[in-house]
């Protein structure tokens, strides 16, 4: 069966903003909420489709492929069988978005629920880390790899990450090593019985007695990381490359958060961007413009030939193929559009002066009148 377009299964357009897709998201789980909709398979399917929608509208890098080639830029994201809750990365955000139904998802999607594990290692996961990398429109042109120096939290050498000064690290008695523990509430769905992520401690499972004086028992320490970094052609600002697995360690041993490294766009001199499409203006006399003639129009990869036809009005725009930036992940670029602009001389010496006086003449005879072009 084929998939239905991500932008319909939410109900948006495709320039519904980061918070237009989170309330699309917000209002359809609520309707297909799998407590809402006890054994109800159809309702279930659709929780999960708005869910993979999700997932990719709300990931830039993901929305970006999706946006150029629509399921087919998503090959190999989810894996080889597609889409599954071991793929969604947005748990985190049902606070916000359930409020009194956290203990729910973390069920769903880290305890047991949809393939989950016996606990999650979300509460203790090391934090994402954020870095700006400033790039010319030719590097952006050709891709380039570029060094990065950003501060990190790595394991504790001391305790190897256990958080513990002398090994002592004992089963929590509140939770018996789950990291997760029962609690029932009331919602506008009745009453509930949900798992929620252990408050003793943090989820872990294990509690720690002696705490590591190097690292305060948090099982890891700041260090400086320097790593190189490869970034694609084609790529613009706002956009990011995601670094899985080499942000801060985890709490005591957790899974290391991720590295964004953010995309900043330098303003180029000549050229101005629209998509994968570049602009620039090149100016040419009266004679040029009246005559026609053959210029060397600049590129990103160097000055190629333009002709000129003869008659050409300032404003003119020509399209060059092909001689933009590149797509991200494709074989083909964007075009060139050249703005001309006839210029006005201010300043004439007496031979040009003379030419000017002959052609006014000639111009007198040729009556031109206002009206519309």
């Amino acid at each position: 069966m084929a998939k239905r377009d991500y932008y319909e299964v939410l109900g948006i357009d495709k320039n519904a903003s980061p918070a237009e897709i989170k309330k699309a998201y917000r209002k359809l789980a609520m309707k297909f909420h799998p407590d809402k909709n006890k054994d109800d398979k159809q309702s279930e399917d659709k929780f999960k489709e708005a869910s993979e929608a999700y997932e990719v509208l709300s990931d830039p890098e993901k929305k970006s492929k999706y946006d150029q080639f629509g399921h087919a830029g998503l090959e190999g994201a989810f894996g080889g069988s597609g889409f599954s809750w071991d793929n969604f990365t947005h748990a985190s955000d049902f606070s916000d978005i359930f409020g009194g139904f956290g203990g729910i998802f973390e069920t769903l999607f880290g305890g047991g629920g949809f393939g989950g594990g016996r606990r999650s290692r979300a509460s203790n996961r090391g934090e994402d880390l954020q870095i700006s990398i400033s790039l010319t429109l030719e590097e952006i042109g050709k891709g380039v790899d570029k060094k990065i120096k950003i501060n990190v939290k790595d394991t504790c050498s001391e305790c190897n990450g256990s958080g513990s000064k002398d090994g002592d690290v004992s089963t929590c008695p509140q939770c018996h090593g789950t990291g997760q523990v029962m609690r029932t509430s009331r919602s506008l769905f009745g009453q509930m019985q949900t798992v929620t992520t252990c408050p003793s401690c943090n989820g872990e499972g294990k509690i720690v007695k002696n705490k590591c004086p190097k690292c305060s028992g948090e099982g890891r320490i700041s260090k400086t990381k320097t790593m190189n970094v490869h970034i694609p052609a084609g790529v613009a600002e706002g956009q990011y490359i995601r670094l899985r697995g080499q942000g801060n360690r985890g709490l005591r041993n957790g899974p290391n958060g991720d590295i964004l490294v953010m995309i900043h766009e330098k303003e180029h001199k000549i050229f101005e961007r629209n998509d994968a499409d570049l602009l620039c203006e090149f100016p040419i006399s009266f004679s040029q413009a009246a005559l026609g003639a053959e210029i060397l129009c600049p590129t990103l990869s160097g000055k190629v030939k333009m002709k000129i036809p003869a008659g050409t009005q300032s404003g003119r725009v020509f399209r060059l193929k092909s001689q933009g930036l590149p797509h991200v992940n494709s074989v083909y670029r964007g075009d060139l559009f050249v703005k001309i602009i006839v210029i006005t001389p201010t300043k004439l010496n007496n031979e040009e002066m003379e030419l000017f006086q002959k052609l006014s003449v000639y111009d007198s005879e040729k009556k031109l009148h206002p009206g519309k072009s």
